[in-house]
């Protein structure tokens, strides 16, 4: 006898295309079984044996849904014990081969007598890479907690009637050209390039991203000096509607501060300018952009004359613009902060 659920759950089992061979055929057995046929009969109409059927038939009775399933089989017994999963632990993360500065599978294989696949499968188990390094810097600024609060603060409140622009230039933009030509990708074969260029020129570009909405206005000049910077500034200054205060993100840098820039501020009132702290690029949100802009157009491509490169900067921030698509920022000033707090207590002395 078939409960309602128990029916339901045996046809979708020898229907569902993911089941098990033997769990789809187990399913039918029991089905036909509760049609009231004999071991005979549903043997007969499934092809298989008799006793086949009956002892599916018991396990059902027994163990009901759970009596369908493949009982776990003994494997083979344990070799790797915990004391030798703690000393691969140990070594990878308080010692260093004698030969290297990291350890590898092969040499972490050779100290501890376990094979390579097994270093593997315990280092992957604890997610540990000993063959990556990243890097840091700490910002040394006084005052560093209220300038993340200040720029944080604008990507998540911004102001009414303003307008944010995360403001940066990328220098030193080569136009690089291939000593030989690309060779094109074909199957089995990636595309392949020559190591070595032909340079022909630096540019510089200018860019503000609105972070509201996403679009960028860029500006090309061959230098980044102050005066470059002023005339961006007057570009901002004529494509901003002039009901709107300006709020500019930038860096530290030299430019950004020059007496040039100040006077121009003086007179220009309705722009904001607020500096990220000293070594945190991350905070300003067009070095995304900028990263997007080296993935996307410039890292891979060729260029022949210092124009050819200017004019696909252009042409990749008009096609960005026809669909722009703004960073959205999730962190707050109170969740950086706390992250990197908890961060420095790993480095001795970081916090003085």
């Amino acid at each position: 006898m078939l409960s309602g659920e128990e029916r339901e759950t045996l046809v979708r089992w020898s229907r569902r295309a993911k089941s098990s061979q033997a769990l789809a055929q187990r399913c039918r057995i029991v089905l036909g079984c509760a049609e009231g046929k004999s071991n005979q009969d549903v043997a007969a109409q499934l092809g298989i044996w008799p006793q086949t059927v009956g002892r599916w038939r018991n396990r059902f009775v027994a163990r009901r849904l759970a009596g369908l399933v493949d009982e776990p089989r003994p494997g083979a017994p344990r070799r790797i014990t915990d004391e030798q999963v703690e000393e691969v632990i140990v070594k990878t993360l308080e010692a260093a081969p004698a030969d290297a500065t990291h350890w590898s599978r092969a040499s972490m294989a050779a100290t501890s007598g376990l094979s390579k696949s097994t270093i593997g499968r315990v280092w992957k188990a604890f997610g540990l890479k000993p063959h990556l390094v990243d890097t840091f810097k700490l910002s040394n600024d006084p005052q560093f907690i209220d300038k993340v609060r200040d720029v944080v603060g604008l990507y998540l409140d911004p102001p009414e009637k303003a307008i944010v622009l995360a403001v940066d230039e990328k220098s030193q933009i080569q136009a690089l050209d291939r000593s030989a030509p690309v060779l094109p990708m074909m199957p089995g074969m990636p595309e392949r390039r020559t190591h070595d260029y032909v340079r022909h020129g630096i540019t510089t570009l200018f860019a503000a991203l609105d972070v509201a909405t996403g679009e960028v206005i860029g500006s090309i000049h061959r230098r980044h000096r102050a005066v470059e910077f002023r005339k961006f500034l007057a570009k901002l200054d004529a494509e901003v509607p002039a009901g709107l205060d300006v709020h500019l993100i930038c860096d530290n840098y030299s430019t950004h501060k020059h007496p040039t820039i100040k006077r121009w501020l003086a007179a220009h009132p309705r722009f904001n300018m607020h500096f990220t702290p000293t070594y945190s690029s991350w905070l300003n949100q067009v070095e995304r952009w900028f990263g997007l802009l080296t993935d996307k157009r410039l890292r891979r491509a060729a260029h022949r004359s210092i124009q050819a490169l200017e004019k696909d900067i252009r042409t990749w921030i008009e096609q960005w613009n026809s669909d722009p698509k703004p960073f959205t920022w999730t962190k707050t000033a109170d969740e950086i902060l706390d992250r990197l707090a908890s961060y420095l207590q790993r480095i001795p002395g970081a916090g003085h």
